[in-house]
């Protein structure tokens, strides 16, 4: 019988951000490894770097200062944004949108564009940390419930609750595309 080795997730949260680390837990003998004689490795198959939101946190209702993620059970108001190069540069169609405090959103997203593209919403603040990280990660994985990412010609969702009042950032993180003029703002009134 060998020992084996778990892998669980360390969650910390940084500026708003919860970024999650890998950790190797010794778990004892695995149910295989008892009966087999199996070895289990203790080397992390995954190395990149994980910057994404617990979503079982989340769905606990953990709210952020623009709101927290939307129950896709509940109702929602539908509200379409195209994302896209331009002759001008890159952009969210439309770029400014208004949400009443309390509502819930289903964003469908499209990206009529040639480039991958990404949505994030949050503080103009966080959104300019994020894209920093960005910057120096620019293929990092995310599973953010306030954030798409989609390849030339895909179209997702995501739903989010707008809880708090305020004028909040909309722009593509992926590096170069808000300075190419992907941003626009929501308005929660």
């Amino acid at each position: 019988m060998t020992s084996s080795f778990t892998r669980l997730t360390a969650v910390v949260l940084v500026s708003g951000f919860l970024i999650s680390s890998p950790l190797m837990v010794f778990a004892g003998p695995s149910h295989d490894e008892h009966e087999h004689g199996a070895e289990v490795s203790d080397t992390p198959t995954n190395s990149r770097h994980d910057h994404h939101h617990d979503a079982k946190q989340h769905e606990a209702g953990m709210e952020t200062s623009y709101g927290m993620p939307g129950d896709p059970s509940r109702p929602s108001r539908d509200v379409k944004i195209t994302m896209l190069e331009t002759d001008d540069g890159m952009a969210f169609v439309p770029n400014n949108i208004r949400v009443t405090k309390g509502e819930q959103i289903k964003f469908s997203v499209t990206n009529a564009g040639e480039l991958d593209h990404k949505i994030v919403i949050a503080t103009e603040e966080e959104n300019d940390k994020h894209a920093e990280m960005m910057k120096k990660e620019p293929h990092m994985a995310h599973d953010d419930p306030n954030a798409l990412r989609l390849a030339p010609g895909k179209s997702g969702s995501f739903t989010w609750h707008f809880t708090r009042a305020g004028v909040f950032d909309m722009s593509c993180l992926i590096p170069g595309h808000k300075e190419a003029g992907m941003t626009g703002l929501v308005r929660v009134e």
